[in-house]
Formats: C-alpha cells, sequence, structure tokens
C-alpha cells in the first residue's frame, strides 16, 4: 500500500506542478498575446490538436511506451508551449500548441490507466473491491490536483503586480470594456500598461521550471508497471485499438440521448472559451489590469470547487434536474448582464460551479458505455473550444453573448428532452447516484 500511495503522490504533484504552469498561462493568453488574436487562435488550435489526439493517439502511446514514459513525454509537450511563450508570435506559438494538443490526451489517459491498473492490483493483493481503492486514489489525486488553478494564478498576479506601468481607468475607457468593447477605437491606458519584458520572462521561467520539475518528478519517483504482472497484462490486452475507439465514438451517436446533449456539451466549451479568451481580456484585463486577471481566476477556481462539492451534497435531495434548471437560469441572467462587471463576476463564478456536473450526467445516463460517452463528452466539448476561440477575434463580444444565449436556450430544450425519455424509459425509479461517475472525467477538460 505505501508503494502505490508513493506513486499516486508523485502522480499528483506531478500534474500539480504542471498545471499550475499551463492553468495559470493559458488564462493569460488572450491578454498578454493580443496583437492580432494570437493568444486565443493559439488555443483553438490547440483544441483541434487535442480533437484528433483524444481519437488515436492514447491506446497507441500506452501500449509502445507504458504509462510511466506516455505521462512524462507528453508533460514535456507543455514545456514546450511554455518555450514557445516567450517569443510568441505565429512561428512560435501555433507549432507548440499543436504539440500541447497531441500530448493532452495521452498524458490524462495515461494517468487514468495507471491508477486504475495500480489501485486494481493493490486490492487484488488485499482482497478488497478494486472500485473502491480506485475511487479512492483518484480522490487523493484531484483533492491535490484542484489547487493548481489556485497556485498558477496567483504566481500570475504576485508578479505582474510588480509592473510599474499601473494606471488608473478613466470612467471614459472603462465604457469600452466588457459587452461593447471598444478598446480598439479608443487609447484605453489599462490596455496598453502592459507588464515588462523582464516581469513576463520572470513569469515564463517560473512557469517552464515547474514544468521541468513536474516531468523530473515522474521520471526519477514513479515506477513503472512492470510488464511481467499479470494485472498489467489483462489490462494492456483490454486496450482497444484506435479504430475501435473511434467506431466507438460514432456509433454511440445512435443513442438519441447523445445526440440530444451535443448542445449542452458543446455549451460547456462555449463558455468556458469565452471565460479564458474574452471575459479576462474585455472585463479583467480591460477594467482592472492583466496583474488582476490571476487574482479573479483564483476566485473563480476556489468557487467552482466548493460549488463542486456542494452540488454534489444537494443533490441528494433535490435531484440534477433541478440544479440543471438552476445553472441554466443563472447563465442567462448572467449572459444578459454581463455588460456590468462585478455582477458578471458574481453570476459566472455560481454558474460554472454547475458546469462540473454535465460530466455526472454522462457517467448516469451512459453507465455501461461509459468510454464511448466520454470520448463523445471529450470531442464536442472540443469542437466547443475550437469554435470559441476561432471567432473570438472576429465577433464583438456582445455577438458572442446571443451566440451563447442561442446555444444555451436550444441546450435547454434538447436536455428538457433528455429528462422526457428518461422518465419514459424508467418511470417512478430513483436517479442513479452521480456521485460514483464523477472520477477520472470530471478535470479531463484542463487537458
Amino acid at each position: 500500500m505505501e508503494r502505490n500511495l508513493k506513486n499516486v503522490l508523485v502522480i499528483s504533484f506531478g500534474f500539480l506542478l504542471l498545471f499550475t504552469a499551463y492553468g495559470g498561462l493559458q488564462s493569460l493568453q488572450s491578454s498578454l498575446n493580443s496583437e492580432e488574436g494570437l493568444g486565443v487562435a493559439s488555443l483553438s488550435v490547440l483544441y483541434a490538436a487535442l480533437i484528433f489526439s483524444s481519437m488515436f493517439l492514447p491506446p497507441i502511446l500506452i501500449k509502445k511506451l507504458g504509462c510511466k514514459w506516455t505521462i512524462a513525454g507528453s508533460m514535456c509537450c507543455y514545456i514546450a508551449f511554455s518555450l514557445g511563450n516567450f517569443y510568441a508570435s505565429w512561428y512560435t506559438l501555433i507549432p507548440t500548441s499543436v504539440i500541447l494538443g497531441l500530448g493532452g490526451a495521452p498524458l490524462w489517459s495515461a494517468k487514468c490507466t495507471y491508477l486504475t491498473i495500480a489501485g486494481n492490483s493493490y486490492a487484488e493483493k488485499a482482497g478488497k473491491i478494486g472500485k473502491d481503492i480506485i475511487n479512492q486514489y483518484f480522490g487523493v489525486f484531484f483533492l491535490i490536483f484542484q489547487s493548481s488553478g489556485i497556485w498558477g494564478n496567483l504566481i500570475s498576479s504576485l508578479i505582474l503586480s510588480q509592473s510599474s506601468n499601473k494606471v488608473e481607468i478613466s470612467e471614459e475607457d472603462l465604457a469600452c470594456c466588457g459587452a461593447y468593447d471598444c478598446v480598439s477605437n479608443t487609447t484605453n491606458t489599462t490596455a496598453l500598461a502592459e507588464p515588462s519584458k523582464s516581469l513576463v520572462y520572470t513569469l515564463l521561467g517560473v512557469y517552464t521550471a515547474s514544468g521541468v520539475l513536474a516531468v523530473l518528478l515522474i521520471i526519477i519517483f514513479l515506477d513503472q508497471i512492470k510488464s511481467d504482472q499479470a494485472e498489467t497484462e489483462k489490462e494492456i490486452q483490454k486496450t482497444p485499438s484506435f479504430w475501435s475507439t473511434f467506431l466507438a465514438t460514432f456509433q454511440h451517436l445512435k443513442d438519441k440521448r447523445q445526440c440530444l446533449l451535443i448542445p449542452l456539451t458543446m455549451y460547456s466549451g462555449f463558455e468556458q472559451g469565452f471565460l479564458a479568451g474574452d471575459y479576462t481580456k474585455t472585463y479583467v484585463t480591460c477594467a482592472l489590469g492583466i496583474h488582476y486577471v490571476g487574482y479573479v481566476m483564483i476566485c473563480f477556481s476556489a468557487v467552482n470547487s466548493l460549488c463542486s462539492l456542494l452540488f454534489g451534497k444537494i443533490s441528494q435531495f433535490t435531484g440534477r434536474k433541478f440544479l440543471f434548471a438552476l445553472g441554466i437560469a443563472i447563465a442567462c441572467v448572467h449572459k444578459i448582464l454581463l455588460n456590468a462587471v462585478p455582477l458578471a463576476l458574481l453570476l459566472c463564478f455560481l454558474f460554472h460551479g454547475l458546469v462540473s456536473l454535465l460530466s455526472g450526467l454522462y457517467g448516469v445516463l451512459f453507465e455501461k458505455h461509459t468510454e464511448a460517452a466520454f470520448a463523445n463528452y471529450r470531442l464536442w466539448e472540443s469542437c466547443g473550444f475550437v469554435i470559441a476561440f476561432g471567432y473570438s477575434t472576429t465577433l464583438r463580444v456582445y455577438i458572442k453573448l446571443y451566440i451563447l444565449l442561442a446555444v444555451l436556450t436550444l441546450s435547454m430544450v434538447t436536455y428538457g428532452v433528455v429528462e422526457y425519455l428518461e422518465t419514459k424509459r424508467s418511470p417512478g425509479t430513483p436517479a442513479a447516484p452521480e456521485k460514483e461517475n464523477k472520477g477520472p472525467h470530471t478535470q479531463e477538460t484542463h487537458i
């Protein structure tokens, strides 16, 4: 048990170090690399590469390299993205974004596979139930990993707040922030008060060092799963080929419920893309300054984690229908009132606490086909990301808000149909507990 727990902690702290860097850097892309929309374009390319990666690469790399070296190699893809930001241009950020996207899916798949095999292996030796041990391992992992959003953004704000270019924003400039962003049509002093190159390089140096430490931690301290272990052989043999994974993903679309959930799943990508691509730039950086992006995202991460735990408990008494209805209502009000910056911040935090219920919904509805279901989840959410980042530089913010409202309205209708179909399928049957299905899948959208 001590050896397995050590490996779980090594993976957990490795991911913590890696995503401390990546999470903070992602939040800053639209503000730090705003010229010609380079930052959001790189994120769009990143998620497009992730779609391809999710469909083909994980089974191949895990079979060829094993879990340990797949994790270490994929982490190096994240370091490449950090290095690309040192000299941000179309010739550095776009290729490194592709590299990161290709490494994202194998990283998470190898992590899930490693923890699953380790949990089953220990359970078999100790005479315990494998599912219980696996849930414990994933619980430890996410307990440590979740804090990466706090540390990465705290580092960015502490470093960038040292800038001597801080200025007070005027009422005229403030009017150009938010839904009717007109920064390009006027001289906005806050937007122009960019941090010095030395501070940016210091921040990128810290992020790169954090990623390197993550790789070294995995290489030095993580045990390779021995090929002669029976459980490992069993798991490797069960790993599907990329063609079977590809076909199973699209065969799952024969399920009407899966098709009806596509708008809601894509909306999750749209919403998170808006947060990373537009919200941090036009609401936070424009009105408050780039050094406040980290502080705002810290609040977001903290409230998101708190609400995920809170709503998980509440759902036992109210059911998921009430919480989804509440989430949709909050999201509608959020989009309508986004022109008021302080209120927009509050509602954004509240809504994102409910987004975590979506992956739990997939686990409940498609309990017998979880692999294909979550492959669809990653596929359609990533499509939402790509589209949101793709039009980010060409449309005004208020138009994007109308698009989000339209997709949200469609999602509300299709989700209602899903619940109606579920009621017809099993009238009077209580909903399956959502808690069990949140394990390895709830955070895969972090890449």
